[in-house]
């Protein structure tokens, strides 16, 4: 008896798969990441197999077609965290290896990666961040670019151009588009800041929906995409400020700090010597698109999105919920958008560390790398010496969980 091979549609990407008619009610994994039950309608078209011979012909090239693509059932979410909770200890001991103390700033950047957020390093030169992304990507097996910005950096740089090329067999000529260093997966901005606004937006498509459009033909990035910028906080001579916007678009603005005297008798000792150790890949592509799709399944409780929810609202100055102390401070409070990065980092952070709960003390944990780059103090908290990360503790000792 003959059975049907359907073409289903991939409701995340688009992408159509040929399966058996029998595979319809199983839970396969897209290559782009996405999980999903293959139901009808998801079916785009079908067809009829004339023998048995052609069915088992077809169903062969299918199962093979899907290995290639990796539409797999979907793993035990209980299995996935401890293995990702494994695959965290093993990729810090590989990056122990180069970078020397430096565990909160390396735990915010995992935490930041596996949430599907962008970062925004601010530290003096020196400080091993281009080395730490790097390295990270290297233990992640993906493709890493770097971009030194500066003034005369052009939009097309980053994103790419099109180049007239001619056909060396008809002499036709035409244009191909060469794609720029965004077209990666780990991709470093560095000192983000010494470009024009022009220049700064042309990433602004790239982090928010993984898309490039150049000459009206909009470009998909490869998945996983992860931005990574630097800014040096002494120099503000010939720099333009990142716009309100953009800065919204990091999931975490991370400090990194000078090390103490151990750590850095550590890293002259272990940077004047021979070449840096070897490291090794512990995750790939596959895993990682996994792993950030389990991210967004970990449940959160309505006490715990409450208290976010509660946390944000009352840096707003003008909100109903904000201290006095915030009024007399706070000229611009946090948007929606600093409540969503809480929940998304402190989901990253439990599965990231073995668990599949989470409590307000994981929202409280993120809470100055996500606000700290959300909110503008007035003259009068700037006078008095204070910064948002004064401001934002203050405010966790005043929320209550409730």
């Amino acid at each position: 008896m003959s059975e049907k091979i359907i073409t289903i549609e991939c409701p995340g990407c688009q992408k159509n798969y040929d399966v058996l008619e029998s595979a319809i009610g199983q839970n396969v994994r897209c290559q782009c990441g996405h999980t999903f039950d293959i139901t009808s309608n998801l079916v785009a078209s079908e067809r009829n197999q004339q023998s048995l011979s052609d069915l088992t012909s077809q169903a062969a090239s299918v199962s093979k077609a899907a290995e290639n693509v990796r539409l797999a059932p979907a793993v035990n979410p209980a299995d996935s965290i401890k293995h990702l909770a494994q695959a965290r200890q093993e990729i810090i001991a590989q990056l122990s290896k180069i970078i020397v103390g430096q565990s909160e700033v390396i735990d915010q950047i995992l935490t930041a990666f596996f949430a599907k957020g962008h970062c925004l390093l601010m530290g003096v030169p020196g400080l091993a961040k281009t080395l730490m992304v790097h390295s990270l990507a290297e233990t992640l097996h993906l493709n890493f670019r770097r971009i030194q910005f500066t003034p005369d950096l052009m939009p097309t740089d980053i994103t790419g151009t099109n180049i007239l090329e001619e056909d060396s067999q008809t002499g036709q000529r035409f244009f191909n588009f060469h794609k720029g260093p965004v077209f990666c997966n780990v991709l470093l901005a560095d000192e983000i800041n010494r470009t024009p606004p022009k220049t700064q937006a042309a990433l602004l498509e790239a982090m928010q929906e993984h898309k490039v459009t150049a000459a009206g033909t909009t470009h998909t990035l490869e998945e996983p995409f992860l931005v990574l910028a630097t800014q040096n906080p002494l120099e503000q001579e010939g720099t333009y400020p990142l716009p309100e916007a953009q800065l919204d678009r990091f999931l975490f603005l991370v400090k990194i700090d000078y090390p103490n005297l151990e750590e850095e008798q550590k890293i002259l000792l272990s940077t004047t010597g021979l070449g840096p150790a070897k490291l090794d890949a512990k995750l790939d592509r596959e895993s990682i698109l996994h792993y950030q799709e389990l991210v967004r399944q970990v449940p959160v409780s309505d006490h715990v999105a409450s208290y976010a929810a509660r946390l944000v609202r009352a840096s707003r100055p003008q909100s109903d919920e904000a201290p006095e102390f915030i009024r007399n401070w706070v000229r611009f409070g946090c948007g929606p958008r600093a409540g969503q990065s809480l929940i998304l980092a402190a989901k990253s952070h439990v599965v990231l560390n073995g668990r599949a709960n989470i409590s307000c003390d994981d929202i409280r944990k993120f809470a100055l790398p996500v606000m700290r780059h959300r909110m503008i103090l007035n003259f009068s908290a700037i006078s008095e010496g204070l910064n948002t990360d004064d401001v934002i503790e203050k405010l966790m000792e005043t929320i209550a969980e409730a």
